[in-house]
């Protein structure tokens, strides 16, 4: 392969690996295509030579070394150059360190023992795009006035667009997770784009050529959920006239979204812990296991660590589908993409409907960079194919003021915040839910004279879910007066 991707030099290369003979192996490769190779056995040694001149252009770093190990060696060489471009280099059995490394800021990661071919496809990726949008170089998109864009077509008329410097990071975080076969977990605000997110994990996973299945675990009560992931056999139940085998089973070798999961019941939950835990399960009304392969992605729009406390998330649960968390941001963080959003859902819609595009003018896009858009994506895509339909710019820019003016009224005499946030009348319950529940523990904590246990149990809550909402309200026990004056301040 050509190495004339850098500023029309050879490019240097850093190989960090403790083992000599994996060493020289790979100092081999990269000199067969004339790379500017240097070596070093160990992180320290790797460190040194990173502050040094002139800067290296890709580090090749093996994860599993003595003494300074690759995630510290990551971590140090990060201090001495933030912007340094690092691969890491893994055995099978550690993704779970490669998934730190990309938490980290690894660039991207090969499996050991690789071939020459897996070597220079990691190279061309590594050394031809900027550090802050992991894009392969044939699906880099031109840098636009607002800044670069990368915009990616799924099916279902989905999209994945990333202008914002938040979804340019995820976009990167993304593209090296999703060959890491490991459980993701996607937080965001209902309409944010988590199924979108989702679609894209799955295509650039090894998995893209399986199915991608999705159950919305908030469209169906628990024991309609609990056949539709597990499956049943005739006679499980009334109606049952014929078997019927479940997502897990249809998505073997592929991948399951179990959206909304933070609604799923306790029970289910157990159940599907167990499910994660050993990859086998079993039909409603079977005795028999079915063993399948399948990945597990997750996606919810609650407070998941306020559920925790709670008591209506499992924590095991947790733990067990976190092994990557992405949260993605709300469109009012992201404004700058929402130009772009507005003309591709044009676009889109246009080709969708067979009706043609009509013109817009910079005050109806300047009207949708004021809105907060508190259905985010969703809302968006639907008031532009409302305003193809209508046709009529001042309405819809009339709209946007209108349901502006109401969100930032409500906010000035209801209590709540001022940057729109939070809005709508299902704002207006939440915050008199807090007010009610945070003046419920402040009697509970004087009455019991702050023994939180004893007031946890007034409260007919646990304890730990006590400690949580203490620290959720930031209540703060005041002092008496006996503990003022031995402390000296009275």
């Amino acid at each position: 392969m050509s190495t004339q991707s850098v500023a029309g030099r050879r490019p240097s290369i850093l190989v960090v690996d403790d083992e000599p003979s994996m060493l020289q192996y790979t100092r081999t490769l990269l000199e067969m295509d004339q790379y500017a190779v240097e070596t070093a056995t160990s992180g320290e040694e790797a460190v040194r030579r990173l502050g040094a001149h002139p800067p290296i252009d890709l580090i090749l770093l093996d994860m599993a070394m003595p003494r300074m190990d690759g995630l510290q060696t990551i971590q140090a060489c990060k201090k001495v150059r933030p912007e340094q471009r690092i691969v890491v280099c893994s055995c099978v059995s550690e993704t779970s360190t490669v998934v730190q490394a990309i938490k980290m800021g690894a660039l991207d990661y090969m499996t050991k023992p690789f071939y020459k071919s897996e070597l220079d496809a990691i190279l061309k990726r590594s050394l031809a795009v900027e550090h802050s949008s992991v894009v392969p170089e044939e699906t880099t998109q031109p840098p636009a006035a607002e800044g670069r864009e990368h915009i990616e077509s799924l099916e279902n008329d989905l999209f994945f667009l990333a202008a914002s410097p938040a979804m340019r990071q995820i976009r990167s975080q993304i593209s090296l997770v999703a060959k890491v076969d490991v459980p993701v977990l996607l937080l965001g605000e209902s309409g944010v784009g988590k199924e979108i997110l989702a679609r894209l994990i799955h295509k650039l996973s090894t998995r893209s050529r399986n199915p991608l299945l999705k159950v919305n675990c908030a469209a169906l009560p628990a024991d309609l959920l609990e056949s539709e992931l597990f499956g049943y056999e005739q006679g499980a139940f009334t109606g049952a006239t014929r078997p019927k085998p479940g997502k897990f089973e249809l998505c073997n070798k592929g991948t399951i979204l179990l959206d909304e999961i933070g609604e799923m019941s306790p029970v289910l939950q157990a159940k599907l812990l167990h499910v994660l835990q050993d990859g086998q399960f079993s039909r409603l009304g079977s005795r028999s296991t079915i063993a399948a392969d399948f990945r597990v992605l997750a996606a919810t729009n609650v407070d998941v660590q306020k559920a925790i406390a709670e008591k209506s998330f499992r924590e095991d649960l947790y733990y067990r589908l976190n092994a990557f968390t992405v949260t993605i941001p709300p469109l009012r963080e992201r404004r700058e993409e929402i130009p772009l959003l507005f003309k591709h859902f044009m676009n889109q819609f246009s080709q969708k409907y067979a009706h043609p595009c009509i013109g817009y003018s910079e005050k109806l896009i300047n009207a949708c960079l004021q809105y907060h858009w508190p259905g985010n994506l969703r809302e968006l895509g639907n008031f532009v194919k409302r305003y193809m339909v209508l046709q009529d710019e001042g309405l819809a820019i009339s709209e946007l003021e209108a349901k502006g003016k109401g969100m930032s009224g409500m906010n000035g005499h209801d209590g709540l915040n001022g940057n729109g946030a939070e809005f709508g009348l299902k704002s207006l319950v939440r915050n008199l839910k807090d007010k009610t529940e945070l003046r419920a523990i402040e009697e509970a904590l004087i009455a019991t004279n702050w023994n939180r246990k004893l007031a946890a149990m007034r409260l007919n809550i646990s304890y730990k879910a006590l400690l949580y909402k203490i620290k959720q309200y930031e209540i703060v026990q005041p002092r008496s007066a006996d503990s003022e004056i031995r402390m000296g301040l009275r």
